[in-house]
């Protein structure tokens, strides 16, 4: 077979952190990547909260944008090959909702294709504190195939600017579908090393 289209799906949900789903499609648009944006209606809420970008100037960053309950969309059928779907920032409702299969808009029935097709999910989960039911979700969409990927920050990086910290959580998220975010840092790579005078601390038992 061919390889898969450079093609990605990417959803935004209404947790914070769409700064996360915007840079995604500016940094896959560079890259060349094909991408098919899907917005909840919480996240056209949210960027308005978080962001000054207009619903327009949020939909051109992407190649193909489709209504939330367009489930005759392309990314509904699994026919639709692509390398599979980022979700971010991924709310818990948007989680229990493909852990339990029962998909209720175009987001998460997209999100369930990408898992019975095999194909690379890849969730970025934004809440804290989680209680049981969040945990056992996650292990659930886990056990599926799809990938629990928190927008962690790393601090060995220094970063400078939030900016900073985002691209690197969202490289990390990349690593996933074996795409490389420009100029990213990477630990024991290309002469990184660790700081200066850093002690190393065992903990012994």
């Amino acid at each position: 077979m061919s390889a898969a289209p450079q093609r990605m799906i990417v959803g935004i949900t209404g947790a914070t952190g769409i700064q996360f789903g915007i840079r995604a499609l500016e940094v896959l648009r560079e890259m060349g990547v094909e991408t098919h944006l899907v917005v909840s209606r919480a996240g056209e809420m949210t960027r308005a909260y978080e962001t000054d970008m207009t619903r327009d100037q949020l939909h051109a960053l992407a190649d193909h944008v489709y209504p939330i309950q367009d489930v005759g969309a392309a990314i509904a059928s699994g026919s639709f090959r692509t390398m599979g779907m980022l979700i971010a920032p991924c709310s818990v409702r948007t989680l229990a909702e493909v852990a339990s299969g029962v998909t209720t808009t175009l987001l998460t029935r997209a999100a369930d294709v990408v898992l019975k097709e095999r194909r690379k999910l890849v969730l970025m989960v934004r809440e804290a504190p989680l209680h049981a039911g969040h945990i056992r979700n996650m292990l659930t969409v886990t056990e599926m195939g799809g990938i629990i990927h928190p927008p962690v920050p790393a601090f060995y990086t220094k970063p400078e600017t939030i900016a900073d910290l985002v691209d690197h959580a969202l490289g990390r998220a990349f690593d996933c579908f074996d795409l490389d975010m420009p100029n990213m840092p990477r630990w024991g790579e290309e002469g990184e090393t660790a700081p200066s005078g850093a002690a190393v601390v065992r903990i012994t038992p």
